[in-house]
């Protein structure tokens, strides 16, 4: 220490010396040694630290409320984990001075040990994955492709979508079709309200006529619909049928049996079928069920007996799921187009990786003593979620869109609801996590992500669309801790992930407004009729009479009118009357105009009726689809 001392006072002297000597000379910069960098960045942190702290000391003393509310959010510091859960299912019983051990865990653990190496589970995978593409194969593609049709396969578009007269949809008659339905096609329904003459129709199948002595539909039934109806194939099953058109024919009864009601149409139109008593297809009916029982065997073998890493698990659950949905629980299309479906795989495994990093790591494995467990919280949540179509299909919502929410009855009411679950499962959730000291961190990525979202919803031209794919994975990251809860939670959310992107691919969160109305009303200006039932002719005969409308606007752009009658466009055209001349006597009709501009046509009216008595009823305020 001396010696030092005496050294630093003659490096000093001998400066000082010498600048005595050399005052007018321009002293060059020398470079700080690394000794001195290091002394000064310590300084500036200290100081830095130092204005920090008596910041927030300051801060504390004026606001003392908000600086105990920022030390509960912030939680233990230094950050702590969370135990371990102890296994249930590891009890001990007392009857007096004697304890009996239930160690079902350890128990099963010991049993199933010769079971876990893993040249049985890569043996066993091969086994599996051979077996379920013959059960793939048994499924879709042992039935002619082009007899595979949809739940809402028609023969007969909405409004002017078969053209004037309908000349896009013929053959009207003299066809025959053998088709293969699949299952539950009686839960798919409409999504917008359908015009059927006067009637609007919604939520349910499409099912008109069926209940005269032949069993004929009109054309625009969903045949899937009026084949299980008619008791030909099963909802359950699905199933195989063939039907033959029959063109014309007027006055369709309504009919209810199966489980299905469909409407009546009392006047004409001109395409219509009906089944026939036998069908040539085999090999129709839907796997879904014992494929799905098989799968739900195979995970639980994985997670009881063969016990892999619980990364390799992580990894088997999420392509058994995916290819489940892919294949037979909700195909992209029927049959299932692998093409697409391996599009949506790899980017799925990438994400799904990212789940691992995220939060799977830090919950999967603190079961791996505890299978029973395991299979409890993760399985049944597991494919709840990935047959979301099944389980969710009871809740009153299809699209978290403003419009769908106040159309369909009870869908408010069901939102709230699940608004509030969730919201008390977050508020728990915020919980474990604070007892962590990590949320801050999350709070920070959380609130960056809600700003992104508000900005991207604010996009002008597009409609943000919330897809239970991106639910999943905006939560997911926030069950990375080791409880039962989060494992329950991690379970539903990977398997809704996946059938979200298995069934619809990666949809984008952004959409159109034009993508989300479908065959929905635009909103578009609609036309108006002249005639009413103020200046109605009740004694001109119908051959002789004319109805009009008023001419077109100045703005819109619109250079023409479209005019249904009896749920058939009858003329496209810049005319302001038409002649009623082709329509038969004795039978009610029904009138829909719309405007037009080049390829597109606007909202249709609702229906203005002319009864077979002469009385006009002039339409309701509106539009109709």
């Amino acid at each position: 220490m001396e010696s030092s001392s005496v050294t630093s006072s003659l490096r000093a002297t001998h400066v000082d010396s010498e600048s005595s000597f050399e005052a007018d000379k321009p002293t060059p910069q020398l470079s700080k040694e690394p000794f001195e960098v290091e002394a000064l960045v310590q300084e500036t942190a200290k100081a830095s630290e130092l204005w920090h702290r008596r910041l927030a000391r300051r801060l504390a003393q004026r606001y003392p409320r908000v600086a105990r509310l920022v030390r509960y959010v912030q939680g233990p510091r230094p950050k702590v984990d969370l135990p371990e859960p102890r296994p249930f299912l590891n009890l001990t019983l007392y009857t007096g001075r004697r304890s009996r051990s239930l160690a079902l865990e350890p128990f099963l653990l010991r049993v199933t040990r010769p079971f876990t190496g893993p040249w049985l589970f890569i043996i066993l995978g091969a086994a599996y994955i051979i077996a379920f593409a013959f059960f793939a194969r048994a499924q879709s593609f042992q039935t002619p492709s082009d007899s595979f049709i949809g739940c809402t396969a028609t023969y007969w578009a909405a409004n002017d979508g078969c053209g004037l007269n309908g000349e896009s949809c013929e053959p009207f008659t003299d066809s025959t079709f053998d088709f293969r339905c699949p299952e539950a096609c009686a839960s798919v329904v409409l999504e917008n309200p359908r015009t059927v003459g006067d009637v609007q129709v919604d939520y349910v199948p499409l099912i008109v006529g069926g209940g005269d002595a032949n069993r004929t539909y009109r054309g625009d039934t969903f045949i899937c619909a009026a084949a299980i109806q008619a008791g030909l194939i099963s909802n359950s099953k699905g199933g195989c049928a063939s039907l033959a058109l029959i063109g014309n024919y007027t006055d369709y009864l309504p009919f209810t049996a199966n489980g299905l009601t469909s409407i009546g149409f009392p006047t004409v139109f001109p395409l219509s079928y009906r089944f026939l008593s036998s069908t040539p297809l085999h090999h129709c009916e839907d796997l879904r069920t014992p494929a799905l029982a098989w799968n739900v065997i195979v995970t639980a073998l994985i997670l009881l007996v063969l016990r892999p890493k619980p990364i390799i698990t992580f990894w088997c659950l999420v392509c058994i799921g995916f290819w489940h949905v892919a294949l037979f629980s909700e195909p992209m299309a029927t049959p299932p187009p692998l093409d697409s479906a391996f599009g949506a795989f790899l980017p799925a495994l990438f994400v799904c990786y990212a789940f691992w990093r995220l939060a799977f790591r830090f919950t999967l494995p603190v079961f791996r003593k505890a299978p029973i467990e395991a299979s409890v919280w993760y399985l049944p949540t597991f494919w709840a979620g990935v047959l979301t179509n099944i389980t969710m299909d009871k809740i009153p919502i299809n699209r978290l869109i403003a419009s769908d929410l106040r159309q369909q009855p009870g869908a408010i009411t069901a939102l709230i609801i699940i608004v509030i679950i969730v919201l008390f499962i977050v508020i728990n959730q915020v919980r474990v996590i604070r007892k962590t000291g990590w949320l801050p961190h999350y709070l920070g990525w959380y609130v960056a992500g809600g700003l992104v979202t508000m900005v991207i919803a604010l996009l002008p031209g597009l409609e943000f669309r919330l897809h239970h794919y991106i639910i999943s994975m905006v939560l997911i990251p926030g069950t990375a801790f080791p409880t039962r809860l989060s494992a329950i939670y991690q379970g539903f959310l990977l398997g809704m992930f996946l059938n979200g992107v298995a069934a619809w691919g990666f949809d984008s969160i952004l959409q159109t407004a034009a993508d989300l109305q479908g065959d929905g009303a635009s909103g578009s200006a609609m036309p108006s009729f002249v005639t009413n039932s103020t200046n109605w002719n009740v004694s001109i005969p119908l051959h002789n009479s004319t109805i009009s409308w008023a001419s077109l606007p100045s703005s819109g752009g619109w250079d023409g009118f479209s005019l249904i009658i009896d749920d058939v466009e009858r003329y496209a055209g810049t005319a302001l009357n038409f002649s009623l001349a082709i329509l038969q006597s004795g039978l009610p009709h029904f009138f829909r105009l719309a405007y037009t501009s080049a390829d597109t046509t606007g909202d249709y009216t609702m229906p203005a009726t002319l009864w077979p008595n002469g009385t006009w009823v002039d339409p309701k305020p509106g539009t109709s689809t």
